[in-house]
């Protein structure tokens, strides 16, 4: 019995990267609260869809100026030491949150400014370990690793929601800064894992060139000259424009779309809750099918998980029914986690490992750097139409690039 798991997910014979999967889950359980906190308390506060777009690009926008400059950084140090820095960095956050959360100080301004700081973190954090766990498994297990990751994030996507409601309902005063301490306590998991933990396979670093700028060229010339690689990145940048900001409009489709007579704050906080972990049904199921089977021909997933999104959000935008909208959130869940497990998987496999940093750090800036300004963008129209004209617009002009790109590069569907 033992063996058939193990050979099902062979990543797990890691002992390293069993270690700092399983302080991760318990980490991303806490992130996954504060996730679905965060947007719930800052429109408690304002109660304007334009000020959860202002948090999506206060979150997003140091990926725009750090992410490039990342992947050159995290090539030349030890990557494991670096994610476990970050993630004190995180956890700090995380309790400044609690604190002014539960003595009744926050303000805005406050998760508009702790949102600039986890950005920052995440910026150089996601690529460090994007780039770390070829050193924990090898290249053979790394596909599996990846799928493995996304399970993980994506069970926490299902629990961290759920465990966020009786904070919410429960707990009359405060009870987001509870939830807030529960993740900060929860990094300390993920750093200790780390510090036991080992990178078997890791590389001698390449030696530094002295010139920031050639590193980074010699990173996009090899893109721009790559076909598969550079579409990928377009694609990913272009659905970080206009869909997947869409997800920091749940509360206001909570609140506003999905409204009933007689709604309190109490049912509106469950309902909120329920669209995210809808939302992560549908992701998880995604990824524990893509860590199972590890299905071939991963470009026609990769086309199905990108159609499954957009026209989901489409179908959400014209729905006004809670048990409905539950359904579109699992289909929207469960494509945006297939294709982005497919664009990483096949951009990881296909980069020599002196690129790995700089290329996985431009597909991380094309897929969340640009992110503020899709962030600015959904906030505005929801803001000034409705949340459900922003659903729609974007989920419109996702299908025109997701149609366009795969008609006009029909190896993309090909690709294994």
């Amino acid at each position: 019995m033992r063996n058939s798991f193990l050979n099902r997910f062979p990543a797990l014979q890691s002992r390293d990267f069993a270690i700092f999967w399983g302080g991760q889950f318990i980490s991303l359980i806490g992130s996954w609260m504060q996730m679905t906190t965060q947007p719930y308390l800052a429109f408690r506060l304002t109660g304007r869809p334009m000020d959860l777009g202002l948090v999506g690009v206060a979150a997003t926008l140091p990926t725009l100026l750090l992410a490039l400059p990342a992947g050159v950084l995290v090539e030349h140090v030890d990557k494991r030491k670096a994610v476990m820095a970050l993630q004190a960095v995180m956890m700090a956050q995380a309790l400044t949150m609690a604190y002014l959360s539960l003595s009744g100080k926050i303000q805005f301004w406050h998760i508009l400014a702790l949102s600039l700081v986890l950005g920052a973190a995440n910026a150089v954090e996601i690529t460090a370990r994007q780039a770390m766990l070829i050193e924990l498994v090898g290249k053979e297990r790394l596909p599996n690793a990846i799928a493995l990751q996304s399970t993980i994030f994506n069970a926490a996507r299902v629990l961290g929601p759920s465990l966020v409601a009786p904070f919410l309902i429960l707990i009359k005063e405060n009870g987001e800064g509870w939830a807030f301490l529960a993740n900060g306590i929860s990094y300390l998991f993920v750093i200790l894992g780390l510090a036991i933990a080992r990178t078997p396979f890791r590389e001698s670093a390449p030696p530094k060139s002295g010139d920031f700028l050639s590193d980074l060229r010699a990173g996009f010339r090899y893109i721009l000259a790559t076909p598969s690689i550079s579409l990928l990145i377009l694609m990913a940048t272009l659905m970080g424009l206009f869909g997947f900001p869409f997800s920091q409009q749940i509360p206001a489709v909570a609140r506003d779309v999905l409204a009933q007579i007689g709604d309190t704050t109490q049912s509106v906080a469950l309902r909120n809750s329920a669209l995210y972990t809808a939302q992560g049904v549908g992701a998880l199921v995604s990824a524990f099918a893509l860590a199972s089977f590890n299905p071939t021909r991963k470009g026609m997933w990769l086309m199905l998980g990108q159609l499954a999104f957009v026209l989901g959000l489409i179908a959400i935008s014209q729905t006004r029914n809670t048990p409905l909208a539950l359904v579109w959130m699992v289909i929207i869940g469960w494509g945006m986690v297939t294709q982005l497990a497919m664009m990483n998987i096949l951009i990881q496999l296909e980069v020599p490992n002196d690129l790995r940093g700089r290329v996985f750090s431009t597909y991380l800036w094309g897929l969340q750097g640009v992110a503020p300004f899709g962030s600015f963008i959904v906030g505005w129209m929801a803001q000034n139409w409705s949340v459900s004209a922003a659903a729609l617009v974007g989920g419109v002009l996702c299908l025109i690039v997701v149609g366009s790109v795969h008609l006009s590069a029909p190896f993309l569907r090909r690709a294994d």
